[in-house]
C-alpha cells in the first residue's frame, strides 16, 4: 500500500514539473507575445486537462517506483523532460504548442451589434482575445456580451 502511495506522489511530482514548464512556455512565447492580459496562475489552473494529468501521473509513478530497470526509467524521464522543457524553450516550438492547445481558428462571434470573424487566441474566464480579420488586430470582447 505504501508503495502505491509513493508511486502516486512521485508521479504527481514529476507530472507537475513537466506541466509547469509546459505552461511556462505558453506564457512566455504565446500569452506575452500577443499581449494577452493574463497571469500565469490563471493560465495554469484554467487549462488543465485532468484526464491527461492523471494518465501521466499513473504512467510516471509506475515507471519511477514499480519498474525494475532504472536505466529505462531514466531514459523515459529524460526524453519527457527534454521534449517538454528543452523543446518548448525554443520560441517557435513553444508558440506552436500553445497555439495547438489554446487557439481556436476561424471563429465567428456576435455581440448584438457586431459580427467578429477571426481566430480566438485565448478564451479566458471573463474575456475573449480574438484576432479580428477585418480590423487586422487583436481585440478584447467581454464574454457576457457574446450571444449564441
Amino acid at each position: 500500500m505504501s508503495k502505491l502511495v509513493l508511486a502516486l506522489l512521485s508521479g504527481l511530482f514529476f507530472t507537475f514539473i513537466l506541466d509547469f514548464f509546459l505552461f511556462l512556455s505558453f506564457k512566455l512565447h504565446y500569452v506575452d507575445r500577443y499581449e494577452i492580459d493574463l497571469y500565469y496562475n490563471i493560465l495554469f489552473a484554467d487549462n488543465q486537462n485532468m484526464v491527461i494529468y492523471l494518465v501521466f501521473t499513473i504512467f510516471l509513478g509506475y515507471f519511477t517506483i514499480y519498474f525494475k530497470n532504472m536505466k529505462i526509467t531514466a531514459i523515459i524521464l529524460g526524453i519527457l523532460f527534454f521534449a517538454v522543457i528543452a523543446l518548448n524553450i525554443i520560441p517557435s516550438l513553444g508558440e506552436y504548442a500553445a497555439k495547438t492547445v489554446l487557439m481556436k481558428p476561424d471563429q465567428r462571434l456576435f455581440d448584438g451589434r457586431h459580427i467578429y470573424h477571426g481566430d480566438i487566441y485565448y478564451e479566458g474566464r471573463n474575456k475573449i482575445y480574438m484576432y479580428d480579420n477585418d480590423l487586422r488586430r487583436i481585440i478584447t470582447i467581454d464574454k457576457k456580451d457574446i450571444q449564441s
